[in-house]
């Protein structure tokens, strides 16, 4: 069962990782994080030779690209992507030790005996395909469609991904009271796009996928010409169930995502599935009501679920349960589910090793645990202090901007204060921390140990049905390095994963850490008053707050960004996606405005002067442009031009800058050089 609210975080990567019983804060920490130091202006990244009004990016990160090479087991590599590596080689170390210990506490048995099954590769090997033979044998044995509700409903809760999701979200009419969602799912590719689209790249990923589906069909002991017809049957139920999903693009309008309705009005949108039963198996509590995000795709559902469609159905659920539970399984699935996801589709050269994945299934699985020992080495009070108040800052910077805003009237002002002063900041690391005692966990079965706390997570979700929503909730585990918002929450996160150097540096001055950290928390502050996240209030429900006028005039604002991007290519001939980027974009923007006023007021008493032969202003700037170094390769950049909200590196930078007066003066840029726009054309909203 795939868990996630109705409506998406934004600038997100959520594992629902939440909190659930009381603690204090870490009672040992230290000063300076126990991580490897670079500085968050790092002179020796810049490439001098090219002039900042050509290509400020490059200018900022040319060296850092040069120097940088994408490792084997990669699919990207950046600034985040190495600070993510020096988190896991950290997390490696507390791992290994909490495995070896020999008297620990709850929590370091829980993280060891996790951590030691996922290790134990011989055990796992000699496993083969037999941590599944239970599910394909229920699924061999369904007599009748019928029968499919109180299956499913078991395989959901164990992680596979079969038809839908389903989970628990926050009403989008009362973020204060928690429903049952029901969502569009069930594909093995990574975007519907992928299956309706005619260009020759769609079609030889189709065709790859065929070979990969049939490979996990031969996997599990079906003959070449029986696994290859089994393919075939899967790729047609994927494309129907395709072609109607929402794409990505619609998915950003929350009144798109919003069909509330009770069980009988489910009943009659997709009458061939029995929803009584699958709710009964699910355990979730009684409730009245549900969010159901796209009719049109449970109607497509319906239609696969229709007299006769039995053995197709097996079919399609033997090899989602195989390809959900690969990674979970002996060598040779791990393999093929590489070759196809990474290697085929991203373009990594090779797996990572088996410590890596280990690491991470930890902090996915068990991240509360794991992160009280992170946050105890790696983010002290001082730091937090630091970062909270550079948070106020930059809201206070928010207040003041839309005070002056020219375009908008006094009663939307209004609103909009409201909403801001109701943000809630959340910095480093949860109050509560989450109890795992109740998943049984052996140092033996990694296969079970993974199951049980997929299990424990979903009904942890689906028990939150009909009581009040608990606002300390957080979407990312401590070591994430990324930060999000989340609009029904009303609330901006940021794990002590992303606030450690270079992104954040308690040994530099302020230019280059507003420039950098400062331009992430605007960036999430904006996300409230996006195309997107302006849409919810201060309370976070889905509410227009917005005068026509004013709606008006923030939708031809917007546009600007989204003209000016969708001229950028992102490989070859594929542009970026702008209206699919268009809340990032508007968020890159607005979040540098924001910190670079919110570092000229907090500095305004202090005389600053030039460091290494740059201007505080221009540190202000290469401090920016510097969180997004990074090289991608082609595949992986194919991939994200179709699923990815946010722009490359590149152009999240250049993007940005042009838009800013500010930078223009800092480099003495002049009309007519690519970084310069004039005043008549600069794209303004916040």
């Amino acid at each position: 069962m795939k868990i996630k609210n109705i409506f998406a975080l934004l600038c997100l990567c959520a594992l629902g990782i939440v909190a659930c019983s009381h603690t204090t804060a870490p009672a040992s920490q230290t000063a300076e994080p126990s991580l490897p130091y670079t500085p968050s202006l790092d002179v020796a990244s810049m490439d001098r030779s090219v002039n900042p009004c050509e290509d400020f990016y490059t200018y900022s990160c040319g060296k850092w690209m040069k120097n940088n090479p994408i490792p084997a087991d990669q699919t990207s590599w950046s600034v985040y992507g190495k600070l993510y590596e020096d988190n896991l080689n950290y997390l490696h170390g507390i791992l290994e030790e909490a495995a070896k210990a020999k008297n620990r506490d709850a929590v370091t048995q829980e993280i060891g005996d996790y951590y030691g099954a996922c290790m134990n590769e011989a055990a796992i090997e000699k496993l083969g395909a037999g941590p599944i033979q239970a599910e394909l044998s229920a699924i061999a044995s369904l007599q009748n469609v019928k029968d499919l509700a109180s299956l499913i409903a078991t395989l959901h809760l164990q992680g596979d991904a079969l038809l839908f999701d389903a989970g628990s979200g926050q009403d989008p009419d009362n973020s204060d009271a928690v429903i049952v969602g029901l969502n569009q799912g069930g594909l093995g590719l990574p975007d519907r796009d992928y299956y309706v689209k005619d260009d020759a790249k769609s079609k030889e990923t189709r065709e790859k996928y065929l070979e990969h589906v049939e490979k996990n069909f031969e996997l599990i002991g079906d003959a070449p010409d029986v696994a290859k017809k089994n393919a075939a049957t899967v790729m047609r139920i994927e494309t129907s169930l395709a072609k109607a999903t929402l794409t990505r693009v619609e998915m950003r309008d929350p009144y798109k995502l919003k069909h509330k309705m009770g069980v009988p009005e489910v009943t009659k949108i997709a009458p061939n599935f029995d929803w009584n039963t699958y709710f009964a198996a699910t355990s979730v509590p009684k409730f009245e009501i549900l969010n159901m995000d796209s009719p049109e795709f449970f109607k497509a559902v319906n239609a696969q679920l229709a007299p006769g469609s039995l053995d197709d159905l097996k079919t399609y659920m033997r090899f989602h349960v195989v390809n959900s539970r690969a990674p979970l399984l002996s060598s040779a699935f791990v393999v093929e589910n590489f070759d196809f996801y990474r290697k085929y589709l991203r373009g990594a050269k090779e797996q990572q090793p088996r410590w890596k994945r280990c690491v991470q299934y930890v902090d996915r699985q068990l991240g509360d645990a794991l992160g009280q020992a992170y946050v105890r080495k790696t983010f002290s009070p001082e730091l937090k202090a630091a970062t909270v108040d550079m948070t106020k800052r930059i809201e206070d910077a928010m207040a003041a901007r839309i005070e002056e805003l020219s375009w908008m009237s006094a009663p939307t002002k209004t609103q909009a204060i409201d909403k801001l002063h109701n943000i809630r900041n959340k910095v480093g690391y949860p109050d509560k921390w989450r109890d795992y005692s109740s998943i049984s966990l052996s140092p033996d079965d990694f296969f079970g140990d993974s199951t049980r706390a997929t299990q424990f997570e979903a009904h942890r979700q689906l028990n939150k049905v009909g009581k009040p929503v608990d606002r300390g909730e957080w979407g990312m585990t401590p070591p994430t390095v990324n930060a999000y918002f989340d609009p029904q929450m009303n609330d901006i996160n940021f794990p002590a994963g992303v606030l450690q150097p270079p992104l954040y540096d308690a040994k530099m001055d302020a230019a280059p850490n507003y420039g950098n950290t400062g331009s992430t928390i605007g960036h999430e502050l904006t996300h409230g008053f996006d195309d997107e996240g302006r849409q919810f209030d201060a309370k976070g429900n889905l509410k227009d707050w917005w005068t026509k006028k004013d709606a008006d005039l923030f939708k031809q604002r917007a546009k600007c960004v989204v003209d000016q991007y969708g001229k950028f290519i992102v490989v070859d001939d594929v542009h970026i996606n702008s209206k699919l980027t268009e809340g990032e974009d508007i968020a890159d923007l607005g979040g540098t405005i924001l910190a670079y006023v919110a570092w000229k007021d907090a500095t305004k008493a202090q005389q600053l002067t030039s460091v290494d032969g740059f201007s505080p202003d221009q540190r202000f700037f290469i401090g920016l442009a510097q969180w997004a170094c990074e090289n991608n390769r082609p595949e992986n950049q194919r991939v994200n031009a179709i699923t990815d909200p946010h722009s490359p590196g590149k152009y999240r930078i250049n993007g940005v800058v042009v838009n800013m007066p500010e930078f223009a003066t800092a480099f003495s840029c002049k009309q007519g050089q690519p970084m310069f726009k004039p005043a008549a054309n600069v794209c303004s909203i916040w």
